[in-house]
Protein backbone atom coordinates (compact mmCIF):
# COMPACT_ATOMS: atom_id res chain seq x y z
CA UNK A 1 0.00 0.00 0.00
CA UNK A 2 1.17 3.54 -0.76
CA UNK A 3 3.35 5.49 2.78
CA UNK A 4 1.00 7.84 3.30
CA UNK A 5 3.60 9.39 5.81
CA UNK A 6 6.26 10.21 2.69
CA UNK A 7 3.83 12.02 1.52
CA UNK A 8 4.22 14.65 3.75
CA UNK A 9 7.87 15.12 2.73
CA UNK A 10 6.67 15.78 -1.04
CA UNK A 11 5.20 19.17 -1.09
CA UNK A 12 4.72 20.60 -4.64
CA UNK A 13 5.44 17.93 -7.06
CA UNK A 14 5.19 19.07 -10.44
CA UNK A 15 4.54 16.55 -13.47
CA UNK A 16 5.84 18.11 -16.99
CA UNK A 17 4.66 15.54 -19.37
CA UNK A 18 1.09 15.25 -20.58
CA UNK A 19 1.51 11.21 -21.85
CA UNK A 20 0.53 8.14 -20.13
CA UNK A 21 3.42 8.02 -17.70
CA UNK A 22 2.43 11.81 -16.64
CA UNK A 23 -1.48 11.25 -15.96
CA UNK A 24 -1.29 8.11 -14.55
CA UNK A 25 2.26 8.98 -11.88
CA UNK A 26 0.07 12.57 -11.25
CA UNK A 27 -3.24 10.91 -10.72
CA UNK A 28 -1.44 8.69 -8.40
CA UNK A 29 0.35 11.26 -6.33
CA UNK A 30 -2.93 13.20 -6.25
CA UNK A 31 -4.84 10.50 -4.90
CA UNK A 32 -2.34 9.53 -1.93
CA UNK A 33 -2.01 13.46 -1.01
CA UNK A 34 0.79 15.10 -2.55
CA UNK A 35 0.16 18.42 -3.81
CA UNK A 36 1.12 18.03 -7.56
CA UNK A 37 0.60 20.67 -10.24
CA UNK A 38 0.20 19.32 -14.08
CA UNK A 39 0.86 17.55 -16.30
CA UNK A 40 2.44 20.39 -17.27
CA UNK A 41 3.49 20.82 -21.17
CA UNK A 42 7.33 20.60 -22.29
CA UNK A 43 9.29 23.64 -21.85
CA UNK A 44 7.62 24.47 -18.39
CA UNK A 45 9.61 26.25 -15.43
CA UNK A 46 8.04 24.67 -12.93
CA UNK A 47 9.50 27.35 -10.58
CA UNK A 48 7.12 26.77 -7.65
CA UNK A 49 8.16 23.46 -7.41
CA UNK A 50 10.13 21.54 -4.69
CA UNK A 51 10.26 18.00 -7.11
CA UNK A 52 10.11 18.38 -10.66
CA UNK A 53 9.18 14.85 -12.48
CA UNK A 54 9.88 14.83 -16.23
CA UNK A 55 7.16 12.30 -17.96
CA UNK A 56 8.88 13.41 -21.82
CA UNK A 57 10.20 10.91 -23.99
CA UNK A 58 14.05 9.94 -23.46
CA UNK A 59 15.49 12.15 -26.06
CA UNK A 60 13.65 14.98 -24.77
CA UNK A 61 14.57 14.95 -21.25
CA UNK A 62 17.69 16.84 -21.42
CA UNK A 63 15.69 20.39 -23.31
CA UNK A 64 13.02 19.51 -20.93
CA UNK A 65 15.59 19.28 -17.63
CA UNK A 66 17.37 22.44 -18.72
CA UNK A 67 14.17 24.57 -18.70
CA UNK A 68 13.35 23.95 -15.40
CA UNK A 69 14.08 26.33 -12.53
CA UNK A 70 17.02 25.99 -10.12
CA UNK A 71 16.81 24.83 -7.52
CA UNK A 72 14.28 21.75 -7.43
CA UNK A 73 15.36 18.22 -7.47
CA UNK A 74 14.47 17.24 -11.30
CA UNK A 75 13.96 13.47 -12.03
CA UNK A 76 12.69 11.24 -15.26
CA UNK A 77 11.00 7.51 -15.44
CA UNK A 78 13.18 6.65 -17.82
CA UNK A 79 14.75 3.11 -17.98
CA UNK A 80 17.26 3.19 -20.67
CA UNK A 81 18.54 7.24 -19.91
CA UNK A 82 21.32 7.87 -17.14
CA UNK A 83 21.02 11.16 -15.15
CA UNK A 84 23.40 12.94 -17.28
CA UNK A 85 20.82 14.81 -19.24
CA UNK A 86 19.13 15.93 -16.02
CA UNK A 87 22.20 17.76 -14.96
CA UNK A 88 22.79 20.26 -12.97
CA UNK A 89 19.90 20.01 -11.56
CA UNK A 90 20.28 17.39 -8.25
CA UNK A 91 18.65 14.39 -9.94
CA UNK A 92 16.60 11.61 -9.24
CA UNK A 93 15.17 8.54 -10.67
CA UNK A 94 12.45 6.05 -10.99
CA UNK A 95 11.50 3.53 -13.58
CA UNK A 96 8.41 1.64 -12.67
CA UNK A 97 8.93 -1.92 -14.36
CA UNK A 98 5.84 -2.44 -15.40
CA UNK A 99 3.30 -1.00 -18.82
CA UNK A 100 1.72 2.37 -17.97
CA UNK A 101 -1.44 3.56 -19.14
CA UNK A 102 -3.40 6.19 -17.97
CA UNK A 103 -5.42 4.33 -15.14
CA UNK A 104 -2.20 2.52 -14.46
CA UNK A 105 -2.21 1.50 -10.18
CA UNK A 106 1.73 1.95 -9.09
CA UNK A 107 0.70 -0.44 -5.99
CA UNK A 108 3.02 -3.37 -5.57
CA UNK A 109 4.72 -2.20 -8.78
CA UNK A 110 8.86 -2.76 -8.84
CA UNK A 111 10.85 0.42 -9.55
CA UNK A 112 14.24 1.12 -10.45
CA UNK A 113 15.73 3.79 -8.43
CA UNK A 114 18.54 6.39 -8.61
CA UNK A 115 19.71 9.44 -7.61
CA UNK A 116 22.60 12.36 -8.00
CA UNK A 117 23.09 13.18 -4.00
CA UNK A 118 21.97 11.40 -0.88
CA UNK A 119 19.01 13.75 -0.24
CA UNK A 120 17.79 13.08 -3.83
CA UNK A 121 17.54 9.00 -3.68
CA UNK A 122 15.79 9.68 -0.19
CA UNK A 123 13.27 11.81 -2.71
CA UNK A 124 12.99 9.15 -5.07
CA UNK A 125 12.44 6.55 -2.48
CA UNK A 126 9.78 8.40 -0.54
CA UNK A 127 7.82 8.91 -4.28
CA UNK A 128 8.21 5.15 -4.68
CA UNK A 129 6.69 4.79 -0.99
CA UNK A 130 4.11 7.14 -1.72
CA UNK A 131 2.98 5.43 -4.96
CA UNK A 132 3.19 2.08 -3.35
CA UNK A 133 5.97 0.87 -5.31
CA UNK A 134 8.78 -1.63 -4.36
CA UNK A 135 11.72 0.11 -5.17
CA UNK A 136 15.42 -1.36 -5.97
CA UNK A 137 18.41 1.04 -6.85
CA UNK A 138 20.23 0.78 -9.92
CA UNK A 139 23.10 2.74 -10.85
CA UNK A 140 24.19 4.87 -13.92
CA UNK A 141 26.78 2.03 -14.82
CA UNK A 142 23.91 -0.56 -14.18
CA UNK A 143 21.57 1.26 -16.58
CA UNK A 144 21.76 -0.27 -19.83
CA UNK A 145 22.15 -3.51 -18.36
CA UNK A 146 19.08 -3.16 -16.61
CA UNK A 147 16.85 -2.02 -19.17
CA UNK A 148 17.85 -4.75 -21.63
CA UNK A 149 16.51 -6.94 -18.66
CA UNK A 150 13.71 -5.82 -19.03
CA UNK A 151 13.43 -5.11 -22.60
CA UNK A 152 14.19 -9.53 -23.03
CA UNK A 153 11.49 -10.23 -19.94
CA UNK A 154 9.02 -7.96 -21.82
CA UNK A 155 9.27 -7.18 -25.46
CA UNK A 156 11.14 -10.24 -26.68
CA UNK A 157 8.64 -12.08 -25.23
CA UNK A 158 6.05 -10.78 -27.44
CA UNK A 159 7.91 -11.56 -30.38
CA UNK A 160 8.91 -15.13 -28.61
CA UNK A 161 4.78 -15.62 -28.08
CA UNK A 162 4.12 -14.00 -31.82
CA UNK A 163 6.11 -16.92 -33.18
CA UNK A 164 4.32 -19.61 -31.59
CA UNK A 165 1.25 -17.67 -32.19
CA UNK A 166 2.48 -18.13 -35.97
CA UNK A 167 3.62 -21.70 -36.35
CA UNK A 168 0.09 -22.56 -34.00
CA UNK A 169 -2.07 -20.81 -36.75
CA UNK A 170 -0.49 -23.60 -39.30
CA UNK A 171 -1.96 -26.40 -37.21
CA UNK A 172 -5.23 -24.37 -37.00
CA UNK A 173 -4.46 -23.68 -33.15
CA UNK A 174 -5.42 -19.97 -32.22
CA UNK A 175 -3.52 -17.59 -29.83
CA UNK A 176 -5.75 -18.19 -26.98
CA UNK A 177 -5.15 -21.81 -26.88
CA UNK A 178 -1.29 -20.84 -25.73
CA UNK A 179 -2.82 -18.24 -22.90
CA UNK A 180 -2.71 -20.48 -20.14
CA UNK A 181 0.95 -22.17 -20.83
CA UNK A 182 2.15 -19.32 -21.36
CA UNK A 183 1.00 -17.80 -17.83
CA UNK A 184 1.79 -21.21 -15.91
CA UNK A 185 5.39 -20.84 -17.34
CA UNK A 186 5.93 -17.39 -16.46
CA UNK A 187 4.23 -18.24 -12.70
CA UNK A 188 6.75 -21.02 -12.76
CA UNK A 189 9.83 -18.94 -13.54
CA UNK A 190 9.03 -16.37 -11.36
CA UNK A 191 8.95 -19.26 -8.33
CA UNK A 192 11.48 -21.21 -9.53
CA UNK A 193 13.74 -19.65 -12.14
CA UNK A 194 15.58 -22.21 -15.03
CA UNK A 195 14.60 -24.81 -12.80
CA UNK A 196 10.68 -24.37 -14.24
CA UNK A 197 11.98 -25.55 -17.74
CA UNK A 198 10.16 -28.76 -19.10
CA UNK A 199 10.12 -29.79 -22.25
CA UNK A 200 11.94 -32.24 -24.60
CA UNK A 201 15.06 -30.50 -24.52
CA UNK A 202 15.15 -30.68 -20.72
CA UNK A 203 14.20 -34.08 -20.89
CA UNK A 204 16.73 -35.30 -23.74
CA UNK A 205 14.23 -36.33 -26.46
CA UNK A 206 16.17 -35.39 -29.36
CA UNK A 207 14.05 -37.21 -31.62
CA UNK A 208 11.06 -35.20 -30.67
CA UNK A 209 13.04 -31.75 -31.05
CA UNK A 210 14.14 -32.73 -34.13
CA UNK A 211 10.39 -33.83 -35.64
CA UNK A 212 9.59 -29.49 -34.39
CA UNK A 213 12.47 -28.43 -36.31
CA UNK A 214 11.63 -30.07 -39.34
CA UNK A 215 8.05 -28.74 -38.97
CA UNK A 216 9.58 -25.17 -38.55
CA UNK A 217 12.10 -24.94 -41.42
CA UNK A 218 8.55 -26.40 -43.49
CA UNK A 219 6.02 -23.82 -42.58
CA UNK A 220 7.86 -21.10 -41.16
CA UNK A 221 11.09 -21.64 -42.56
CA UNK A 222 12.03 -17.65 -42.22
CA UNK A 223 12.05 -18.55 -38.52
CA UNK A 224 14.14 -21.09 -38.48
CA UNK A 225 17.59 -19.43 -37.13
CA UNK A 226 15.32 -17.64 -34.23
CA UNK A 227 14.48 -21.64 -33.05
CA UNK A 228 17.66 -22.73 -33.75
CA UNK A 229 19.27 -19.84 -31.67
CA UNK A 230 16.16 -21.17 -28.92
CA UNK A 231 17.08 -24.58 -29.14
CA UNK A 232 20.90 -24.06 -28.58
CA UNK A 233 20.03 -21.26 -25.33
CA UNK A 234 17.79 -24.04 -24.34
CA UNK A 235 20.19 -26.60 -24.83
CA UNK A 236 22.42 -24.45 -22.19
CA UNK A 237 20.44 -23.78 -20.10
CA UNK A 238 19.08 -27.22 -19.31
CA UNK A 239 22.96 -28.21 -19.17
CA UNK A 240 22.33 -30.99 -22.12
CA UNK A 241 24.92 -30.82 -25.23
CA UNK A 242 23.58 -30.17 -28.57
CA UNK A 243 22.49 -33.53 -30.64
CA UNK A 244 25.11 -35.70 -31.46
CA UNK A 245 27.74 -33.60 -29.61
CA UNK A 246 29.87 -35.87 -26.97
CA UNK A 247 29.39 -34.72 -23.30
Amino acid sequence: MPDSHSAHTLARVAIVGDGRVGRAVASALHAAGVEVHGPLGRGATAADAQVVLLAVPDAEIGAAAAAIAPGALVGHFSGATTLEPLAPHEALGIHPLTTVVASTSFDGVPAAVAGSTARALETALALAGVLGMEPFEVHDDDRAAYHAAASIASNFLVTLESFAEDLAATAGVPREALGPLVRATVANWQAHGAAALTGPIARGDDAVVERQRAAVHERLPERAALFEALVSATQELAGRPPAGVAS
